[in-house]
């Protein structure tokens, strides 16, 4: 088959499956993306696009998101024009939806199925922009503004073949003319590697917690709102002033990846260092780990702590859960997909920092539950998660739209 995958950040996603279609020889498979510094994959081919400008000053702020996505979109065109210059003409694309750089796609290659990648689509009720209580209510601004910011999804929508979403949560937040068009088939967890290590220590470069008797974990890719950082945090305060013996691991860029800045505008790692009381010297902040790290962590945990709004499902839960990690949880929806509270893990209030300090307790304090946890979320992840079972079907709906018109040309 001839595939072209794209996506802005290179490999994302498409990572295990993309690997898997480049093992096979016969395959020719390009991959368009804006990720100049990633690591090359064998037998994918990079094409690097980059849009000529980001979108004016001038520009209405309802559609500064689309006139991006259009420019991206443009640029990707240049890319898909060459290669059919070129006489190569993909059996599939796929694309991840949102960004633009799928928008043309039907427009050079009109006979080429569009499989999408659905990952999230913006509703202001009833997911995360209303979520929180205590926020300051949105203007109608932001609120126009967040519906406009579909288009570009809408109009990829209306022309993609079929569409694939990871989760029946963010499946659930599509319009409902698209759903039938989207079904749910997770990325999938590598279960061989993410798996329980029975006496795991954590001994990292500049960290050595070999000693510790409780180690709490939390994981993201940023430190902000959205993955409930703050809330963890005030959590800490109860929770360290009852255990000295306990630590806490935060892996996790000190960045904001989703959501508002805290008052004052710095990170929000430093605003919760200025503004609770606790000893910091117990907590430790890792950054950004390499995979071999990261999964120490997991594997050391005592307990693993998992918060987020109503919004796309972190991969770090689910390989929390296959590490065999004991996970106190926020009660959100996309959560209550994958852990059934006293079944797989803990679940708790995502506002309520007593509360989460509590769960957190408890789970250190009960060993039979945790052990009981511990087995059943792991069970849950190589039963409904796992890449061994989730890659074939993956490559099962691919190989049923891809078309085949004619021999390999090359990239």
């Amino acid at each position: 088959m001839r595939i072209l995958f794209i996506h802005n950040n290179f490999p994302a996603q498409y990572r295990h499956i993309a690997g898997a279609l480049a093992d096979n020889p016969d395959n020719k498979i390009g991959f368009i993306t804006q990720n100049k510094t990633s690591a090359e994959m064998p037998g994918v081919t990079k094409l690097v696009y980059e849009p000529a400008r980001k979108a004016h000053a001038s520009t209405h702020l309802y559609v500064k998101a689309f006139e991006n996505a259009v420019l991206e979109a443009q640029a990707v065109v240049r890319i898909l024009e060459q290669l059919k210059a070129k006489g190569f003409v993909p059996d599939l694309v796929c694309a991840h939806t949102g960004w633009g750089s799928g928008m043309f796609v039907k427009d050079i290659f009109p006979d080429t199925p569009l499989l999408l990648y659905c990952e999230w689509f913006t509703r202001f009720r009833g997911s995360d922009l209303d979520f929180d209580p205590g926020a300051p209510p949105a203007s109608l601004d932001d609120i126009l503004r967040f519906r406009a910011s579909n288009a570009a999804m809408l109009i990829d929508l209306e022309a993609c073949d079929v569409g694939v979403t990871p989760t029946y949560w963010q499946h659930s937040r599509f319009p409902d003319a698209f759903q039938p068009r989207i079904q749910v088939l997770h990325d999938g967890v590598d279960t061989d590697y993410f798996q329980p290590k029975t006496g795991a220590k954590l001994q990292l470069p500049g960290l050595d917690l070999s000693g510790a008797q409780e180690i709490i974990t939390y994981v993201a890719r940023g430190m902000d709102t959205y993955r409930g950082f703050p809330q963890f945090i005030e959590s800490l305060a109860r929770l360290l002033s009852r255990r000295p013996n306990c630590h806490v691991v935060i892996v996790a860029a000190d960045r904001i990846a989703y959501g508002p800045p805290p008052p004052e505008g710095q990170s929000w790692k430093s605003w919760m260092q200025a503004t609770v009381d606790l000893d910091w010297t117990r907590v430790h902040f890792t950054g950004s780990l390499p995979y071999r790290d990261y999964l120490q962590v997991l594997q050391a945990s005592s307990v693993h702590v998992y918060l987020t709004k109503p919004f796309v499902l972190s991969w770090s839960l689910l390989e929390a859960l296959s590490a065999g990690c004991l996970v106190v949880a926020s009660d959100t929806a996309p959560v209550r997909e994958a852990i059934q509270d006293g079944h797989n893990g803990l679940l708790v209030d995502f506002f309520d920092t007593l509360a989460i300090a509590d769960r957190i307790e408890e789970a250190l304090d009960n060993g039979t539950l945790g052990d009981m946890l511990r087995r059943h979320a792991r069970a849950t992840v190589l039963e409904h998660y796992s890449l061994a079972k989730l890659l074939p079907a993956q490559l099962q709906l691919l190989d049923k739209w891809a078309t085949r018109p004619g021999a390999p040309a090359t990239l």
